[in-house]
């Protein structure tokens, strides 16, 4: 077992010792770059697609439980495992560090091909405190509590400075050591903390909680508000527009005396407390990081969901409290799938789905995901379990496979496009390539026993009058922009292998409906090529 004992100003000598040690001609570490519209990760010098799945809870905690799920996963398609990492087990006694379970994960990992999203459970996990080591839980004088109704609850407070100090030491000893020994850059990003916020509660009601509550909203947070007014949140913009953009005053001076405020206050104070996190541990290995969310339900108060979570309408709080974070992300088990990507996609925030629907759902949303929004990756939740190669999500997945080069390298320039079809929602449309795109349910219509799975697909215009579309259950038709008539050239099904096409069936004839649709009308998941002409 790995064991290393250093003191904080020790931490800092090594990692400037790291920087001459570094190898010329070593690869950049994975980071975010905008490339043309899309902002995209980058490993080695390319973009590169998550195709991923997070682990439950406790999977990753054991190697000898891990050993038999690696050729599951890679079974199942995925390029990408997204697992926790525990403070308790990082640091199980204070300033003593254990990096025997990250080493191995790293190790398996290698073994099977596969990249890292590590999750870091430190101070909070699903609004509550039950990752942090015993030697933090048991002294709450030191690492102090939220109240609710006058009473502690088992979760730290982000007002404890003595907390985030600890936090950020633990992750930032974390992140050296990864920098150290990963230097095929098998982690990609890390996630800081779990669906942070107060459940129970919309606040915090601690006395020091109740005393900054009552005093003046920081400066810094109103001038980052004034400074951003025209893109903030619109839920954010048309609260502090109501209120009378107020630049001074107390939080509900500033906010409305509502749960609002609440809601807004607590999101400072966890954002401050996570940024302060996160900047440790990039100043040790600056790799990409985030923070994921617990939504709302619809209708939902502060206290139901997590309150000061990086929902939609605080995000730009969290951002006027740092900005170490690089991405804010949703855990996306609603059926309003499409609307909470765009309320995250959004401001120059890249898309990434930590936890997701797997299964029949999650196979059509992941290609609305990256076809329609870039996303980052995607990332069924429970993926041990539901993994094998015969899950609706593998077939996805092994197709987006072999697309990620084109997609990645089209969706720069605005030439991808990804659509979900379902009860609600039967029809998709958008322009490109010169073309009015019309997408419907194919002869087959909607899947599943009840035919109520939903349907989904992509399209990349990859040349004049050609396309490559991926999906099932969909037909397409075409409207040039130019006023005239589109007919069909050619249908070719296909694979890739290598990055070369590997030519299928033609299908002109009746599988086009005599030259009137490109139809993906089939219950399996196709690549296909199509090349129109005007008249």
């Amino acid at each position: 077992m790995k064991k290393i004992i250093f003191a904080p100003a020790a931490a800092s000598i090594f990692a400037c010792l790291a920087v001459h040690l570094l190898p010329a001609q070593q690869p950049a570490a994975p980071h975010l770059e905008k490339r043309g519209a899309v902002t995209q990760l980058i490993v080695d010098g390319r973009p590169f697609l998550m195709l991923s799945g997070e682990l439950t809870n406790s999977a990753s905690s054991n190697l000898d439980h891990m050993k038999p799920i690696w050729p599951r996963l890679a079974a199942a398609g995925l390029n990408t495992v997204v697992t926790p990492l525990s403070w308790e087990l990082i640091e199980p006694k204070e300033g003593v560090f254990d990096f025997a379970l990250v080493d191995g994960l790293l190790d398996q990992a290698r073994q099977s091909h596969q990249k890292i999203v590590f999750l870091w459970f430190g101070s909070w996990k699903n609004g509550t405190s039950s990752y942090a080591p015993f030697w933090v839980k048991s002294d709450t004088h030191r690492f102090p509590r939220e109240m609710e109704h006058g009473n502690p609850i088992e979760t730290l407070t982000p007002l404890g400075i003595a907390s985030q100090q600890a936090d950020a030491r633990a992750f930032g000893t974390l992140m050296h050591h990864i920098k150290d020994v990963d230097r095929d850059h098998t982690v990609l990003m890390m996630q800081v903390e779990n669906e942070i916020g107060v459940l129970g509660d919309s606040r915090d009601r601690s006395p020091e909680a109740n005393r900054l509550f009552a005093s003046q909203v920081p400066a810094e947070l109103t001038q980052y508000l004034q400074a951003h007014h025209d893109v903030l949140d619109p839920d954010l913009k048309a609260l502090w527009d109501a209120n009378g953009d107020k630049t001074s005053g107390t939080w509900t001076e500033v906010f409305s005396d509502s749960i609002r405020a609440d809601e807004i206050f607590m999101a400072w104070h966890y954002a401050r407390y996570v940024q302060a996190v996160a900047a440790r541990g990039k100043a040790a290995y600056d790799i990409p990081m985030y923070v994921n969310t617990w939504l709302a339900e619809r209708g939902g108060t502060p206290g139901e969901y997590p309150s000061g979570g990086p929902e939609p309408w605080v995000v730009d709080i969290w951002k006027a409290a740092g900005s170490a974070i690089d991405i804010y992300s949703p855990d996306l088990y609603s059926s309003f799938f499409v609307d909470w990507c765009n309320r995250y996609y959004r401001n120059g925030n890249p898309l990434y789905m930590p936890e997701a629907k797997g299964g029949a759902v999650g196979a059509a949303n992941v290609f609305y995901a990256v076809g329609e929004d870039a996303a980052l990756g995607f990332s069924p939740f429970a993926i041990e379990v539901m993994a094998n190669a015969n899950d609706p999500l593998a077939a996805s997945y092994h197709t987006l496979a072999q697309l990620a080069p084109i997609i990645l390298d089209h969706q720069t320039r605005g030439e991808v496009h990804g659509f979900i079809l379902d009860q609600d929602h039967r029809t998709a449309n958008f322009t490109m390539g010169g073309y009015t795109v019309h997408v419907a349910a194919g002869r087959l219509g909607f899947g599943g026993s009840n035919g109520s799975d939903p349907i989904g697909g992509l399209i990349v215009a990859t040349g004049p009058d050609k396309f490559l579309g991926a999906g099932k259950g969909f037909r397409v038709t075409f409207t040039p922009r130019s006023g005239e008539q589109a007919g069909i050239a050619s249908i070719e099904e296909g694979t890739f292998e290598d990055g070369k096409w590997v030519p299928g069936l033609r299908l002109n004839g009746d599988e086009d409906e005599g030259g009137k649709s490109w139809d993906f009308s089939g219950r399996q998941v196709n690549i296909e090529r199509i090349r129109l002409y005007r008249y």
